[in-house]
Protein backbone atom coordinates (compact mmCIF):
# COMPACT_ATOMS: atom_id res chain seq x y z
CA UNK A 1 0.00 0.00 0.00
CA UNK A 2 1.40 3.40 -1.02
CA UNK A 3 1.85 5.80 1.88
CA UNK A 4 0.06 9.12 1.43
CA UNK A 5 2.39 12.06 0.81
CA UNK A 6 3.35 14.29 3.71
CA UNK A 7 1.10 17.33 4.10
CA UNK A 8 2.79 20.51 2.90
CA UNK A 9 2.94 22.97 5.80
CA UNK A 10 4.03 26.59 5.39
CA UNK A 11 5.29 28.29 8.56
CA UNK A 12 5.35 32.10 8.44
CA UNK A 13 7.31 33.31 11.46
CA UNK A 14 10.51 34.78 12.86
CA UNK A 15 13.78 32.95 13.36
CA UNK A 16 14.95 32.12 16.89
CA UNK A 17 18.73 31.82 16.86
CA UNK A 18 18.69 29.52 19.90
CA UNK A 19 16.34 27.05 18.21
CA UNK A 20 13.66 26.94 20.88
CA UNK A 21 10.84 28.95 19.30
CA UNK A 22 9.85 30.53 16.01
CA UNK A 23 10.69 28.95 12.68
CA UNK A 24 13.06 26.46 14.28
CA UNK A 25 10.35 25.12 16.62
CA UNK A 26 7.93 25.08 13.68
CA UNK A 27 10.21 22.97 11.49
CA UNK A 28 10.95 20.50 14.29
CA UNK A 29 7.27 20.11 15.11
CA UNK A 30 6.17 19.71 11.49
CA UNK A 31 8.86 17.12 10.82
CA UNK A 32 8.10 15.13 13.97
CA UNK A 33 4.41 15.01 13.03
CA UNK A 34 5.06 13.76 9.52
CA UNK A 35 4.68 16.99 7.55
CA UNK A 36 6.82 18.66 4.90
CA UNK A 37 7.98 22.02 6.28
CA UNK A 38 8.31 25.19 4.21
CA UNK A 39 9.07 28.63 5.62
CA UNK A 40 8.62 32.33 5.10
CA UNK A 41 10.91 34.08 7.58
CA UNK A 42 9.56 37.41 8.82
CA UNK A 43 12.44 38.48 11.06
CA UNK A 44 15.80 37.34 12.38
CA UNK A 45 16.24 37.51 16.13
CA UNK A 46 19.25 37.20 18.40
CA UNK A 47 17.57 35.20 21.13
CA UNK A 48 18.23 32.60 23.80
CA UNK A 49 16.63 31.21 26.95
CA UNK A 50 17.32 34.48 28.79
CA UNK A 51 15.60 36.84 26.37
CA UNK A 52 15.64 38.60 23.01
CA UNK A 53 18.80 40.62 22.37
CA UNK A 54 18.03 41.96 18.86
CA UNK A 55 15.36 41.86 16.14
CA UNK A 56 15.93 42.52 12.42
CA UNK A 57 12.63 42.35 10.48
CA UNK A 58 12.46 41.39 6.81
CA UNK A 59 10.72 43.67 4.34
CA UNK A 60 7.07 42.84 3.71
CA UNK A 61 7.83 42.38 0.01
CA UNK A 62 10.43 39.70 0.69
CA UNK A 63 8.09 37.88 3.10
CA UNK A 64 5.30 37.92 0.52
CA UNK A 65 7.64 36.57 -2.16
CA UNK A 66 8.75 33.72 0.12
CA UNK A 67 5.10 32.75 0.59
CA UNK A 68 4.31 32.85 -3.12
CA UNK A 69 7.47 30.91 -4.02
CA UNK A 70 6.29 28.04 -1.81
CA UNK A 71 2.62 28.07 -2.76
CA UNK A 72 3.10 28.55 -6.52
CA UNK A 73 5.51 25.62 -6.89
CA UNK A 74 5.15 23.17 -3.99
CA UNK A 75 1.56 23.92 -2.98
CA UNK A 76 0.26 24.00 0.59
CA UNK A 77 -2.08 21.92 2.76
CA UNK A 78 -2.01 24.07 5.92
CA UNK A 79 -0.42 27.31 7.09
CA UNK A 80 0.89 28.44 10.47
CA UNK A 81 1.46 32.15 11.11
CA UNK A 82 3.56 33.31 14.03
CA UNK A 83 5.65 36.44 14.62
CA UNK A 84 4.92 39.16 12.06
CA UNK A 85 6.49 42.20 13.77
CA UNK A 86 5.06 45.14 11.78
CA UNK A 87 2.24 46.42 9.58
CA UNK A 88 4.22 46.17 6.34
CA UNK A 89 4.78 42.45 6.87
CA UNK A 90 1.17 41.86 7.91
CA UNK A 91 -0.20 43.57 4.80
CA UNK A 92 2.04 41.58 2.45
CA UNK A 93 1.21 38.30 4.21
CA UNK A 94 -2.51 39.03 3.89
CA UNK A 95 -2.14 39.84 0.19
CA UNK A 96 -0.14 36.66 -0.45
CA UNK A 97 -2.70 34.48 1.33
CA UNK A 98 -5.82 36.00 -0.21
CA UNK A 99 -7.76 33.23 -1.93
CA UNK A 100 -5.69 30.40 -0.41
CA UNK A 101 -8.06 27.63 0.67
CA UNK A 102 -5.76 25.75 3.06
CA UNK A 103 -6.53 26.04 6.79
CA UNK A 104 -4.62 28.86 8.51
CA UNK A 105 -3.58 28.70 12.17
CA UNK A 106 -2.71 32.18 13.44
CA UNK A 107 -0.66 32.47 16.63
CA UNK A 108 -0.83 36.20 17.43
CA UNK A 109 2.70 36.43 18.80
CA UNK A 110 3.13 39.69 20.70
CA UNK A 111 5.40 38.98 23.67
CA UNK A 112 8.15 36.38 24.04
CA UNK A 113 8.26 33.91 26.92
CA UNK A 114 10.90 36.13 28.51
CA UNK A 115 8.65 39.22 28.24
CA UNK A 116 10.18 40.98 25.19
CA UNK A 117 7.80 42.77 22.78
CA UNK A 118 7.81 41.07 19.37
CA UNK A 119 5.30 43.23 17.50
CA UNK A 120 5.02 46.97 16.85
CA UNK A 121 2.04 48.53 18.71
CA UNK A 122 0.31 49.74 15.52
CA UNK A 123 0.57 46.29 13.99
CA UNK A 124 -2.02 44.75 16.32
CA UNK A 125 -4.86 46.64 14.63
CA UNK A 126 -3.55 45.59 11.20
CA UNK A 127 -3.46 41.97 12.32
CA UNK A 128 -7.08 42.13 13.47
CA UNK A 129 -8.21 43.78 10.24
CA UNK A 130 -6.13 41.95 7.64
CA UNK A 131 -5.37 38.46 8.96
CA UNK A 132 -8.08 37.43 11.40
CA UNK A 133 -10.70 37.20 8.59
CA UNK A 134 -8.42 34.71 6.79
CA UNK A 135 -7.73 32.53 9.83
CA UNK A 136 -9.28 29.15 10.52
CA UNK A 137 -8.03 29.20 14.11
CA UNK A 138 -6.48 31.90 16.31
CA UNK A 139 -4.43 30.71 19.32
CA UNK A 140 -3.86 33.57 21.81
CA UNK A 141 -2.56 33.08 25.31
CA UNK A 142 -4.21 35.06 28.10
CA UNK A 143 -2.09 38.26 27.80
CA UNK A 144 -2.45 38.24 23.99
CA UNK A 145 -6.20 37.76 24.25
CA UNK A 146 -6.33 40.72 26.63
CA UNK A 147 -4.30 42.86 24.20
CA UNK A 148 -6.59 41.97 21.32
CA UNK A 149 -9.72 42.93 23.27
CA UNK A 150 -8.04 45.83 25.10
CA UNK A 151 -8.77 44.63 28.63
CA UNK A 152 -7.08 42.84 31.50
CA UNK A 153 -7.93 39.15 31.81
CA UNK A 154 -6.94 37.14 34.87
CA UNK A 155 -9.01 33.95 35.19
CA UNK A 156 -10.60 31.15 33.21
CA UNK A 157 -14.13 32.56 33.31
CA UNK A 158 -12.94 35.85 31.83
CA UNK A 159 -10.89 33.97 29.27
CA UNK A 160 -13.90 31.91 28.15
CA UNK A 161 -16.02 35.01 27.61
CA UNK A 162 -13.20 36.75 25.76
CA UNK A 163 -12.65 33.75 23.47
CA UNK A 164 -16.32 33.76 22.53
CA UNK A 165 -16.27 37.51 21.92
CA UNK A 166 -13.14 37.36 19.74
CA UNK A 167 -14.56 34.44 17.75
CA UNK A 168 -17.79 36.31 17.03
CA UNK A 169 -15.88 39.46 16.05
CA UNK A 170 -13.55 37.68 13.65
CA UNK A 171 -15.49 34.65 12.42
CA UNK A 172 -12.50 32.45 13.27
CA UNK A 173 -12.34 29.67 15.81
CA UNK A 174 -10.37 30.70 18.91
CA UNK A 175 -8.22 28.51 21.13
CA UNK A 176 -7.66 30.54 24.29
CA UNK A 177 -4.66 29.21 26.22
CA UNK A 178 -4.82 29.38 29.99
CA UNK A 179 -1.22 28.83 31.03
CA UNK A 180 -1.02 32.35 32.47
CA UNK A 181 -3.93 31.92 34.90
CA UNK A 182 -3.40 30.92 38.52
CA UNK A 183 -5.51 27.77 38.16
CA UNK A 184 -4.05 24.54 39.52
CA UNK A 185 -4.49 22.94 36.10
CA UNK A 186 -3.81 24.24 32.59
CA UNK A 187 -7.20 24.97 31.03
CA UNK A 188 -7.53 25.83 27.34
CA UNK A 189 -10.85 26.67 25.69
CA UNK A 190 -11.71 26.12 22.03
CA UNK A 191 -14.59 28.26 20.82
CA UNK A 192 -15.93 27.72 17.30
CA UNK A 193 -18.62 30.11 16.03
CA UNK A 194 -22.12 28.64 16.38
CA UNK A 195 -20.80 25.51 18.10
CA UNK A 196 -20.30 24.44 21.70
CA UNK A 197 -17.14 25.50 23.49
CA UNK A 198 -14.73 22.65 24.23
CA UNK A 199 -12.49 22.70 27.29
CA UNK A 200 -9.14 20.91 27.51
CA UNK A 201 -7.14 20.64 30.70
CA UNK A 202 -4.18 18.89 32.24
CA UNK A 203 -2.05 19.19 35.36
CA UNK A 204 0.67 21.82 35.33
CA UNK A 205 4.19 20.54 34.80
CA UNK A 206 6.67 21.95 37.31
CA UNK A 207 9.34 23.22 34.93
CA UNK A 208 10.86 26.44 33.65
CA UNK A 209 11.56 24.86 30.23
CA UNK A 210 8.60 26.20 28.24
CA UNK A 211 10.31 28.34 25.60
CA UNK A 212 8.43 27.97 22.31
CA UNK A 213 5.27 26.29 23.60
CA UNK A 214 2.93 28.61 21.65
CA UNK A 215 4.91 28.20 18.42
CA UNK A 216 4.97 24.44 18.88
CA UNK A 217 1.24 24.15 19.58
CA UNK A 218 0.15 26.25 16.61
CA UNK A 219 2.48 24.35 14.27
CA UNK A 220 1.29 21.01 15.62
CA UNK A 221 -2.35 21.95 15.04
CA UNK A 222 -1.54 23.16 11.51
CA UNK A 223 0.21 19.94 10.50
CA UNK A 224 -2.56 17.82 12.03
CA UNK A 225 -5.14 19.79 10.06
CA UNK A 226 -2.96 19.19 7.01
CA UNK A 227 -3.22 15.46 7.73
CA UNK A 228 -7.02 15.83 7.57
CA UNK A 229 -7.80 15.74 11.29
CA UNK A 230 -10.94 17.66 12.35
CA UNK A 231 -10.22 20.83 14.31
CA UNK A 232 -11.14 19.60 17.79
CA UNK A 233 -9.07 16.44 17.41
CA UNK A 234 -6.16 18.40 15.94
CA UNK A 235 -6.19 20.64 19.01
CA UNK A 236 -6.33 17.63 21.35
CA UNK A 237 -3.43 15.85 19.63
CA UNK A 238 -1.47 19.10 19.33
CA UNK A 239 -1.77 19.69 23.08
CA UNK A 240 -0.59 16.12 23.71
CA UNK A 241 2.46 16.77 21.53
CA UNK A 242 3.34 19.95 23.42
CA UNK A 243 2.91 18.26 26.78
CA UNK A 244 5.20 15.41 25.74
CA UNK A 245 7.77 17.88 24.40
CA UNK A 246 7.74 19.77 27.72
CA UNK A 247 8.14 16.51 29.65
CA UNK A 248 11.14 15.64 27.45
CA UNK A 249 12.80 19.07 27.58
CA UNK A 250 16.61 18.68 27.42
CA UNK A 251 17.27 21.30 30.12
CA UNK A 252 19.42 23.57 27.95
CA UNK A 253 20.15 27.18 28.84
CA UNK A 254 20.25 29.26 32.02
CA UNK A 255 16.71 30.61 31.59
CA UNK A 256 13.44 29.29 30.18
CA UNK A 257 14.74 26.42 28.10
CA UNK A 258 13.49 24.79 24.87
CA UNK A 259 11.20 21.80 24.51
CA UNK A 260 12.25 18.28 23.58
CA UNK A 261 10.59 18.05 20.16
CA UNK A 262 13.02 15.34 19.10
CA UNK A 263 11.82 12.93 21.79
CA UNK A 264 8.11 12.91 20.90
CA UNK A 265 6.63 10.03 18.92
CA UNK A 266 4.47 10.84 15.91
CA UNK A 267 0.85 11.59 16.85
CA UNK A 268 -0.60 12.48 13.45
CA UNK A 269 -2.40 9.17 13.02
CA UNK A 270 -4.29 9.61 16.27
CA UNK A 271 -1.95 7.79 18.63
Amino acid sequence: MTERPAPRILAIAGSDSSGGAGIQADIKTIAMLGGYAMTAITAVTAQNTLGVQAIAPMSGEVVGKQIMSCIDDIGVDAIKIGMLHDTDIIEHVADALAGVEAPIVLDPVMISTSGAALIAPDAIAAMREKLFPLATLVTPNLPELGHLLERNLTDTAQMAGAAEELSHKTGAAVLAKGGHTSDARIIDILYVPDQRAVQFDHARIDTKHTHGTGCTLSSAIAVLLGHGQPLEHAVRLGRNFVRSAIENAPGFGAGQGPLGHHAVRRLSDGG
